[in-house]
């Protein structure tokens, strides 16, 4: 497939409506959420108490616990969006839809935003037009510690334009980071085909492919207490493998593409997640292909240039 060009990004649309000064009201919460009615309640609290002015929506994938009614009980000023079924990441899609801000912030619902990190990511979206993501600094635990992905964002990708604010990165943790609206509706937002691992890693090559930038601020702030409530690490690991794959039939190069089958089909001789991971590439591979484009060269090779770090 040919690559996309770039005359649908920024350059072409220009910056978002006005609206309201730099701060919390130009940045909208979206929160996806499954069955943690009590990780979303301290999310929830902690968002009504540090950013008061930020419309917050929680989408509920299809949970099994009444958590679209608790929060519309508890919680009237947060819009609820209830899913019929469970989409995974790409639910947050759904979130976008439906948040009126020009920007959005991603939270899980184990996650949540420092005070003043919406201000300063509004006023980088402000000052800066083609700047499509805002990758922030995660603090993990009670303890606040930082989490590794800080010191490969703050790395960044070389060279970096001048005129942005922060190091230009090709990834980022969704719990921790803020879209603009403009541009993550462009790029088609999370890709439902994924539905969980790897979902960032497609985003944000397919902002750069629209001409997008993404930067990491070190000075926007998210926070993280992981939930004891989690999938088992087998599914994870199983999902992970597939959508290794799935990306590189998605986006990359064919010979990168078939590298990373056998990679996985070798994998699949000795190790059971791997072959699950294997089948289900095979049951994907024809809607992947239906939806497979290129990334354009430079994209291509800022790809390679982390991988080879």
């Amino acid at each position: 497939m040919g690559d996309r060009a770039d005359a649908v990004g920024p350059r072409a649309h220009g910056g978002d409506p006005g609206g309201a000064g730099a701060g919390g009201d130009r940045v909208g919460v979206v929160v996806a959420t499954r069955d943690r009615r009590r990780e979303l309640a301290r999310t929830l609290l902690r968002l009504g108490r540090d950013h008061p002015d930020s419309p917050v929506t929680v989408v509920d994938n299809a949970s099994r616990d009444g958590t679209a009614a608790f929060v519309r009980a508890e919680f009237p000023r947060v819009s609820v969006v209830a899913l019929p079924r469970n989409r995974g990441a790409a639910a947050r899609n759904a979130g976008v839809a439906a948040n009126p801000a020009p920007y959005i912030a991603f939270c899980d619902d184990d996650s949540w935003w420092a005070p003043g990190s919406l201000q300063r990511a509004a006023a980088a979206f402000d000052a800066h037009p083609r700047l499509g993501l805002v990758a922030a600094s995660t603090f993990v635990g009670s303890s606040a510690r930082p989490d590794p992905i800080n010191a490969e964002l703050a790395t960044g990708l070389a060279p970096a334009p001048p005129d942005l604010p922060g190091p230009r990165v090709l990834g980022f943790l969704a719990c921790a980071a803020v879209v603009r609206r403009e541009a993550f509706r462009a790029a088609g937002g999370f890709s439902r085909l994924l539905f969980f691992t790897h979902e960032e890693a497609l985003l944000a090559a397919d902002l750069a492919a629209l001409g997008w930038d993404a930067c990491h601020l070190a000075q926007v702030h998210a926070r993280h207490a992981p939930s004891p409530d989690r999938p088992p690490s087998a599914w994870r690991r199983r999902l992970d493998m597939r959508n290794r794959a799935l990306v590189c039939w998605l986006r990359r190069p064919a010979g990168r593409a078939l590298a990373e089958t056998w990679h996985l089909a070798r994998a699949a001789r000795r190790m059971p997640e791997a072959r699950g991971a294997f089948a289900d590439l095979l049951g994907d591979l024809p809607r992947a292909l239906v939806q497979r484009r290129r990334l354009p060269r430079r994209v291509e090779e800022d790809l390679r240039l982390l991988e080879r770090r």
